[in-house]
């Protein structure tokens, strides 16, 4: 089984950027590819899925909200996937989880309960944008 550990969040002001990494690791992964989805939730709100990377080269899915401030990368020889968050917005104050789904689910990244979808998940960091 694929293990996740989320990192990098913490505390900024509005207007300010982060950047989260999701290091994978495990046998499955090693053997086939994974997509690596980012989701945030915020106290007493529901899951919100944020970004999706295929894990196969292809184009990576984002949420509304986010397209134009939200990227992602990899490194693939580290098992990581970055997610570099841009001009943060106190509503998006939330913790942030990745998990994993098979590749094609990605395409299905913002259909109703795609959360539904991931299996593992890490554990989540927590991200605060004050102001």
């Amino acid at each position: 089984e694929v293990q996740l550990v989320e990192s990098g969040g913490g505390l900024v002001q509005a207007g300010e950027s982060l950047t989260l990494s999701c290091e994978a690791s495990g046998s499955t992964f090693n053997n086939s590819p994974i997509a690596i989805g980012w989701f945030r939730q915020a106290p007493g709100k529901e899951r919100e899925g944020v970004a999706c990377f295929p894990g196969r080269g292809d184009t990576s899915y984002y949420a509304d909200s986010v397209k134009g401030r939200f990227t992602l990368s990899s490194d693939s020889a580290k098992n990581i996937v970055y997610l570099h968050m841009n001009s943060l917005k106190p509503e998006e104050t939330a913790i942030y989880y990745c998990a994993t789904a098979l590749p094609v689910l990605c395409s299905y990244f913002f259909t109703p309960r795609a959360y539904r979808l991931f299996g593992s998940w890490g554990q989540g960091t927590q991200v605060t944008v004050s102001s």
